[in-house]
This record gives structure tokens, sequence and C-alpha cells, in this order.
């Protein structure tokens, strides 16, 4: 049976609302453009949440646009660079899935198309509205004929295209809930990565903060190997806003405490710390999953370099920290989330890593012992792994070994790699 993936467009696909966007385009030198942007955007969350038709809000909405055709290529433009960040790095997704995926919305095919169609989704598999114009490419209406420019118009669509085969929906609105409650849909994700609807979450089988964490959930092909919204990020103490907006940003579960809670010992696998926080033996001796801390400032006698070192914990400081650098450490700490980078750490080799393309990459911190990389390469050996590049850096008492290989390979590949003897942890990265 396959598998149908239904996806909305506008704060699903795109982290805006492409008519919203359209309006700031269109009457950018209009002389009441504040009192219209706040009218369209009335109508459209109106609309998300199911307190005004969709018609009666799509109609609004296009009244007040005063928009033509030069408007939608500067607003495809626009869009092409607010894909929403868990969609842009999915590609492969779509192209493995090209005859499944659907793009279903209530926005419009002139602006849908050229954003979408770089993914590898197929035009004939793109469900919107289209404008109607004027004889001089101004926009005057759409068409009414279309199902999807009517209340309930995705359930409307779907009954029509009989689809045979689980169906899953992915969106932000009211109406993406409307698939699941008409009974077509196996199950409903609410996707929160842009906007997050209580009325729309409320009734979803799952809510889904990126696009990552619907594949993960599904077991689909995916480019991360675990969705960062699942990575527990604690920030502690007088952080300025812009570190913890790199880390927001680039997806993980942020909590800003002013002390490190016990509480969260067990599950935190990042920890951002002020200058003057510290932290205890026995806190950093639980922390099982925590894999990387950054201090801003010099870390010395508020961490236990050593724990951290035995328990594989990478540590980023800054000993001449000063606020206007407040990036440096968080983007230090996200790098080597996502690439396995260690550059600058203060207790681990530094090894800066090659961008990862098409391949997985297997991140091995263990003890500095002889024979080691025998191990790791004999596993790839006896499991006739191709590995594409690998790389070994070592400092005093820590090995870190990183390879790269095809993405064909046996899951038991990855137990027999944890269960050599003297590793301490082992990570896996696909892109």
């Amino acid at each position: 049976m396959k598998n149908y993936y239904i996806i909305d467009f506008d704060s699903t696909f795109t982290q805006v609302e492409a008519l919203d966007e359209l309006a700031r385009i269109s009457l950018e030198n209009h002389p009441d453009r504040e009192q219209i942007y706040q009218q369209i955007e009335d109508y459209t969350n109106l609309a998300m949440e199911g307190k005004i038709s969709f018609r009666e809000s799509l109609t609004g909405r296009v009244q007040l646009l005063s928009a033509n055709k030069s408007h939608l290529d500067k607003l495809v433009t626009h869009l092409k660079k607010k894909v929403s960040r868990s969609f842009g790095r999915n590609k492969e997704f779509f192209k493995k899935n090209r005859d499944t995926a659907l793009i279903v919305s209530g926005g419009f095919k002139e602006f849908i198309t050229p954003v979408v169609t770089p993914y590898h989704i197929q035009k004939e598999n793109i469900y919107a509205n289209t404008f109607k114009f004027d004889k001089d490419g101004n926009i005057i209406g759409y068409d009414e004929n279309n199902p999807l420019s009517d209340e309930g118009g995705k359930v409307k669509l779907l009954h029509e295209l009989k689809l045979d085969g689980r169906i899953f929906g992915i969106g932000d609105g009211y109406s993406d809930f409307q698939l699941k409650e008409s009974g077509l849909i196996e199950k409903f994700f609410a996707f929160t990565e842009n906007i997050s609807r209580k009325s729309v979450t409320d009734k979803a089988d799952h809510i889904t903060p990126s696009f990552d964490e619907f594949l993960y959930v599904n077991d689909l092909p995916r480019a991360i190997s675990y969705p960062k919204n699942r990575i527990l990020c604690v920030i502690v103490g007088d952080v300025p806003e812009i570190a913890v907006h790199i880390l927001k940003r680039d997806g993980f579960s942020v909590r800003v405490k002013d002390t490190f809670e016990d509480k969260y010992t067990k599950d935190v696998g990042l920890l951002l710390l002020a200058d003057g926080v510290h932290i205890e033996d026995e806190q950093l001796s639980q922390a099982d999953k925590l894999k990387t801390i950054g201090y801003l400032g010099d870390v010395k006698g508020s961490i236990n370099k050593n724990i951290c070192t035995e328990k594989g914990i990478v540590i980023f400081d800054d000993k001449k920290y000063k606020k206007r650098n407040a990036e440096f450490i968080p983007r230090r700490m996200a790098d080597f989330i996502n690439n396995g980078d260690t550059y600058m750490s203060r207790n681990f080799p530094n090894l800066t890593l090659p961008r990862l393309t098409q391949a997985h990459r297997l991140l091995h911190i263990h003890q500095n012992v002889p024979g080691i990389m025998a191990q790791i390469n004999n596993v790839y050996a006896e499991n006739e792994i191709n590995i594409i590049s690998q790389f070994l850096m070592t400092k005093g008492e820590i090995g870190y070994a990183v390879t790269d290989i095809h993405t064909a390979y046996d899951r038991d590949v990855l137990k027999q790699l944890k269960q050599i003897d003297n590793t301490i942890k082992f990570r896996i990265l696909y892109k």
C-alpha cells in the first residue's frame, strides 16, 4: 500500500503566508498600507483558526491586494528564500517520493509552482487556486469553481482524487485538520515550525515542530538522524538574546533558566552557560545525554573538565568573551551537533570537517588506547561498508574518529560500533 503525503504550503512548506507577503510587496507605497496589512493578516488568522469560512477569507484578502503579475515575480523570489528550514534540508525525501508527495493549498499555483518544483515535487501533484487577471495583468479575482477556493476545499479535492493508500496530512491550519475530521486521511500532523495554532494542535494526532520530526516518527528517509526539536538545550544565567536566538533558530528545544535544575540533568543534550555559572560534579556525572557545553567565559573552575572528557562531552569556552562576541560559542556548539566539528574545543581534538553530502557520518568517541581504529575498521570491512572518507585525531586520553560512509548499510553495524571496547559515545549524522 502506497503512502501519500498531503502537505500545506503557507506557513508549512514556507515560513510565511504568501498572500500576506504579496500584500507587503503590492502595497509598499500605499498610504494606508499598515492598516490594510493588518486586515489581510486578520482574514488569514480567522480562517486558519476556523472562525470564518475559507472563501470569506480568500475573497477578502484578494480584494485588498491591489497586485499584478510583476508583483508575483517579486513574491516568488522572496518565497524561495523563505522555504521552511526542515523542508529545505530534506530534498532527497521528495526526490524519492515524487509520485506520492502532494502540495494541497488554498494558495495560488502562480507562486506555489515555481517555489516547490525545485524540490522534485511534480507539477501534476500541486493542487491550489488560480488567479484571474485583467488585460493589464492585474489580479481581479480567482477561479471560484476550484474546490480549493471554498470552505472544506481540501476535503472536496481528496474526495475527487480517490487516492488508494495510506494518507498523511501535514499543515498548520484548520483546513488541514478538516482532512482528518473527514476520515480521508490516516493521521494529521500539526506543523509548528513557523506558527502554532492551539485550535489546530489540540486536535492533531501528532504535533511536529519540524519536517524532520514527521519523517522520524514515521521512520522515513531524512536528512538528519535525530530531530533537533527532540534535543533539549538548557541555557543558564545572563546569556545574550542573540546566543539564545541562534540555538532556537537551529531547531533545538530551548529552555532558558536562572540556574541549572536537577530535573533537566538526565535529558539535557546541550548546555550553554553564562560566565560565573557553576555545574556540580554530580550533575555532570548523571548527564548521560549531554553532548556539548558552551561557556561564555573561561570554564576553568566552573566545570569539571575531566568528568566531561570521560563522558565524551565537548566543551567550548571563550577566555576573551565579550557580549558583542556572543554568537561564537553557540555556533561552535551547533557546528558540533550538525557536522561533528570540534574546532576550538577546550578538551577535545580540534577537528574541522568537510560538509556532509550524500553520506552518513559516524562519530566515534573513545578512550585513546591502541587498537581502536583497527576494531572500528574491522567492523566496516566485515560488513562490506564503503568508506568515503575517514578522520582521526587524539588529545590526551580522548580519541575522536569520524567516518563518512555510503547510505546503504545494515543497522546492526551501528550496534557493533557501539559495543567496541573503550567506546565512550557514538553518534550518527545523516545528510
